[in-house]
């Protein structure tokens, strides 16, 4: 029976990789890798870095497919319904790749920015394809270190503080609200820069885009003071690369 890994290889620094990443880069034959585009197009740099720096030359193929393009304009009741509609198209490659790509007897390999189990959809897509039938094969998961865990291990700090929860949630979840009974809110996926919203508030900011690459930027601070600096860096790094993955911790001070 065909074989997948799914690799969670971390934020972008090849060191970053568990030894248990490693053995099942080494086990692959096959990596399937999706092209975002020419703007983008540094992601598969990275990822073929990460496999020039542990798998050896010869002993394995990458075979690229484009990326469906999501709707990005639908919000409210529409976000859901496209999002869906994004992941089935991602099913129908998937499907396509593994049945025509992978050999009965291969085994073949997602590479999965930071860890699959976080706001990542190879996981559901592969239960999709497994759920249609045509194709048959079997998964495993390997953990990866993610863009979460290495924003607050480069701004040293913690990600909870002693006897407190932390939440990770959205930049459209935030925009409703600054979630109850939590101080350390960890945001993902945020294009609109929500924090914004709270500079009047006692929140301090950990700022991170890019991490773990060459073009790692960092900021942090009351969010009233940093909040500038992060608009202007972002603006930036925006201008320069055509496009930004960035994170962030809220940590609401304590009263005095």
């Amino acid at each position: 029976m065909r074989k997948i890994h799914v690799i969670g290889i971390g934020a972008g620094d090849p060191d970053q990789l568990t030894l248990q990443a490693v053995r099942a880069l080494r086990d692959t034959d096959v990596f399937f890798v999706l092209d975002k585009g020419e703007v983008k197009s540094d992601l598969v740099g990275l990822r073929r870095d990460i496999l020039h720096a542990h798998v050896p030359e010869g002993t394995y193929r990458v075979v690229e497919a484009r990326d469906p393009e999501r709707d990005r304009s639908a919000g409210g009741a529409g976000y859901s319904p496209a999002v869906g509609d994004w992941r089935s198209a991602r099913a129908d490659i998937y499907e396509r790749l593994i049945a025509e790509e992978l050999g009965e007897h291969e085994r073949g390999a997602f590479l999965v920015w930071g860890d699959p189990a976080l706001y990542d959809s190879t996981l559901g897509i592969l239960e999709e394809v497994l759920e249609r039938g045509a194709v048959d094969f079997a998964y495993d998961v390997v953990p990866g270190i993610s863009s979460v865990s290495a924003l607050v291990a480069r701004h040293r700090t913690g990600l909870n503080r002693v006897a407190r929860p932390v939440q990770i949630t959205t930049g459209r979840r935030l925009a409703e609200g600054f979630p109850e009974s939590v101080d350390d809110v960890v945001v993902m996926l945020d294009a609109h820069q929500t924090f914004r919203q709270y500079a009047d508030e006692d929140i301090d900011i950990y700022w991170g885009a890019y991490i773990g690459t060459p073009d790692e930027i960092l900021a942090s601070g009351p969010i009233a003071e940093a909040a500038p600096r992060i608009e202007r860096l972002r603006a930036e790094a925006r201008e320069r690369k055509g496009w930004i993955m960035d994170t962030y911790l809220l940590r609401r001070r304590p009263k005095e």
